[in-house]
Formats: structure tokens, sequence, C-alpha cells
């Protein structure tokens, strides 16, 4: 080492983190983790609706992407067309789906603050 020269554990003024408190960042991250799994938990158990073809077909699926319901207007079951019936239930399936991943996407960024700056 040179003359004159002290380290100070090599992480720049103040240590750790350009001088954030190691203990303050720590429980952050601890608060963080409990928020993310309560919002999981809730998650997982809420349901999401989407329908498709004016109503003709109904899902229900979990945030734990489970089908929980699906129903079928008599009049849209057509033995002659069970093609535009299976396009109905894949539609309203995935506008389920994609409802519950987007509101668990902002629930995730609500829960974290958006990240911890500096942490990753």
């Amino acid at each position: 080492m040179a003359k004159g020269f002290k380290s100070r554990g090599g992480m720049g003024r103040g240590g750790a983190m350009g001088g954030m408190n190691m203990n303050a960042m720590i429980k952050k991250a601890q608060k963080m983790q409990e928020e993310m799994v309560k919002a999981q938990e809730e998650l997982g158990n809420k349901e999401y609706t989407a329908t498709s073809g004016g109503g003709a077909v109904t899902a229900v699926v979990k945030g734990s992407n489970q089908i929980v319901s699906l129903k079928l207007n008599p009049e849209v079951v057509d033995p002659d067309d069970i093609e535009m019936l299976e396009d109905l239930i894949v539609t309203a399936v995935n506008q389920a789906l994609k409802t519950a991943d987007e509101e668990s996407a902002a629930i995730m960024r609500q829960a974290t603050g958006g990240g911890m700056p500096g942490l990753f």
C-alpha cells in the first residue's frame, strides 16, 4: 500500500454503498420482502373474470393462474361450430389470465416501491 494512503474498506467514502446505513438498507429489504410475500398471497387468492363473445363465455381465474369456473351461454353451444366455442373459451381464459398478470405486476411494483435503487 502506498505511503499516506488509508483504506476504508474499498467502498468509498463512509463505507458501504457510499455512506448508506447498512442496517437501514437491510431493514428496508426485509420490509419489502414481507410486503411482497403478503401481496403474492393476496393475489394468489384473488379472482379475475373475463368474457368473450358478448358474454357468451365467462371465465374466472385466480391470481395463481388456476381456472375457477367457466360458464357457457347455452345459445353459444352449436354442435356444428365447435371451433367458434373453443375460440371463445380460449379468448375468455387468456383475457382473465392477462388481467391477473397485469394487476399482479402493478401490485408487486407498488410493494417493492419500484425496486431499491442502489441495492440491485
